[in-house]
């Protein structure tokens, strides 16, 4: 190897973290319910939706580190001063709402994992809190930064199990490039989920503060773009071999009816074996402690932004106490909430995914207006031709959204 492709490597590799952490925290266990059930459901034959996510993914995690870089400032922070305070405030509660919900699925996750392998949920759940506690708040931003992309590296178990399943390779790719969809209540509540979680607004937040975090700047936008593209189309490419394991092996023995990834895991033993079993439970567990590191993270960062109070990693809890309270605060109750007894979690799951949805329509809106601001992003201000892009992916969440609402008011 070149010294100079020495030298490009390292610089790559000292960019690289926002785009792969980000994207691939939307692999998480509500993710991989939802990809599962697509798989058990419908088989191959709705892969073309989570592409068409991936792609919506890499398009919007591209434009939020972009603004993060050009204006060293987070979403919520932003949003407060182009819309003004009414905007900001109701966005951050809005997001701090809904993360607080899904990082209660995160543990949930966490618990359900647990319980596969025999652990109860009142060891799994406080050890998972203190694990990423500790991590974040005691880390510097480097290290935090390794851990994040160790766990990203146990995602691989899922593309072990798809090969496992023994899939049918040309029904995946017909799914993939035909696209076909049964006009129902499920089918489009599923289609509609898995543009969701893929594109979660949660993630466009945390993409953006991060770059902030990590002091990117507009000299790393090009090596940035390679980290975010490998993130996204790395999230898709999970969620295809989560699909296809569903397919090869639920679908195909007519087991359509799964609530949640684990009795997905449970269910593949029998079909493909003990292994894949684990290590689709082993992914779980890995996609659980990811997004409940990211999450309260997420929420911290959109708590400074909105309070005129930016923080980072790299600070201590002197330098920055609402930050880290604002995590603490989040971590605590939101795994506390799983061991209550009789709690009613499927509710729960149903209201955030409904709230996470309806968040993503504005979150999206502002980060059109914001990238067509010149005064804000100068140079770097969206093209007519990316405008149209950014459009067309917001009428089609807008257009999945009012669907959704539809059938539920019509059930």
């Amino acid at each position: 190897m070149t010294t100079t492709r020495k030298i490009r490597l390292a610089a790559l590799l000292s960019v690289m973290g926002p785009g792969i952490i980000a994207g691939l925290s939307d692999d998480d266990p509500a993710g991989i319910t939802t990809y599962s059930q697509l798989g058990a459901k419908f088989g191959y034959q709705m892969l073309w939706v989570l592409v068409l996510s991936t792609l919506a993914l890499v398009i919007f995690q591209d434009l939020g580190a972009r603004i993060g870089v050009v204006t060293r400032q987070g979403l919520i922070g932003l949003v407060r001063q182009k819309y003004g305070a009414r905007s900001g405030t109701l966005s951050a509660s809005a997001l701090i709402i809904a993360n607080f919900g899904t990082l209660t699925a995160e543990f949930a996750g966490i618990a359900v994992a647990g319980e596969l392998f025999g652990i109860s949920r009142f060891i799994t759940v406080p050890a998972g809190a203190l694990v990423v506690s500790a991590l974040v708040l005691r880390g510097s931003f480097a290290n935090v930064e390794k851990v994040f992309f160790a766990l990203s590296a146990i995602f691989i178990s899922y593309i072990v199990a798809g090969f496992m399943a023994n899939p049918d390779w040309g029904q995946a790719a017909r799914g993939v490039f035909v696209p076909s969809m049964p006009f129902t209540q499920d089918a489009i509540y599923l289609a509609t989920a898995t543009l969701g979680t893929t594109l979660a607004p949660w993630g466009l937040a945390f993409i953006q503060s991060y770059a902030v975090d990590k002091r990117l700047t507009r000299d790393d936008l090009k090596l940035l773009r390679i980290d975010v593209w490998t993130g996204s189309l790395l999230t898709g490419i999970i969620g295809f071999f989560v699909v296809i394991t569903c397919a090869a092996t639920l679908n195909k023995q007519g087991i359509t009816d799964i609530t949640d990834a684990s009795q997905a895991a449970q269910a593949l033993e029998p079909l493909a074996g003990s292994l894949a079993k684990a290590l689709f439970a082993i992914g779980l567990v890995g996609a659980a402690l990811l997004a409940a590191s990211i999450l309260p993270l997420s929420t911290a960062y959109s708590v400074g932004d909105l309070t005129g109070q930016p923080a980072a990693l790299d600070d201590g809890p002197k330098e920055a106490p609402l930050f880290y309270a604002t995590f603490g605060v989040m971590t605590v109750l939101a795994s506390g909430l799983i061991l209550i007894p009789g709690l009613p979690l499927i509710k729960v799951l149903v209201f955030t995914q409904i709230l996470n949805a309806i968040l993503l329509l504005p979150l999206l809106l502002f980060m059109f207006g914001i990238s067509k601001d010149e005064r804000l992003m100068g140079e770097y201000a969206s093209s007519t031709r990316m405008r149209v892009v950014y459009g067309a992916i917001i009428s089609l969440v807008a257009t999945c959204v009012l669907a959704l609402l539809w059938f539920g008011i019509n059930a």
